[in-house]
C-alpha cells in the first residue's frame, strides 16, 4: 500500500502538517508533532482505523485517495526468490559426529 496523505491534502487546499494537524485536533484527533510528521511525508507502517476515519472525514475524501493499493509488489509464498543451490553428486556424504564420544541415535 501507498500512503497519499500530502496530496489528498494538497487537492483541499491544506499545504502545512501544522494546519491539518490544528483541524485534526478540532476534530478530536489530537496527535505529536512526530506521529503528524510522520503521516505527513512518511509512509507509516500502521494506522488506527479510527484516525483513518477522522482524516477522512475532515479532508472529506474516501480511504482510496489516502491509500494506494500495489498489487505488484505483494509476492506468493510459494513462489522461489532464488534458485536452489545444486547439490554435487558423488560427493563424499558428511556423517555427523558427536564432540562427547557418544553414538548418534539410528535413522
Amino acid at each position: 500500500m501507498r500512503w497519499n496523505l500530502r496530496l489528498a491534502a494538497a487537492n483541499r487546499g491544506i499545504w502545512k502538517a501544522s494546519e491539518l494537524q490544528r483541524m485534526l485536533a478540532e476534530h478530536g484527533l489530537k496527535m505529536s508533532a512526530g506521529k503528524m510528521s510522520g503521516l505527513w511525508s512518511g509512509e507509516p507502517a500502521s494506522i488506527k482505523l479510527d484516525d483513518l476515519n477522522v482524516i477522512c472525514a475532515v479532508l472529506g475524501c474516501g480511504v482510496e485517495e489516502l491509500l494506494f493499493v500495489e498489487p505488484d509488489k505483494v509476492k506468493r509464498v510459494d513462489e522461489p526468490t532464488e534458485q536452489p543451490a545444486a547439490v554435487s553428486a558423488g560427493g563424499p556424504s558428511v556423517t555427523p559426529k558427536r564432540k562427547d564420544g557418544r553414538s548418534l541415535p539410528p535413522n
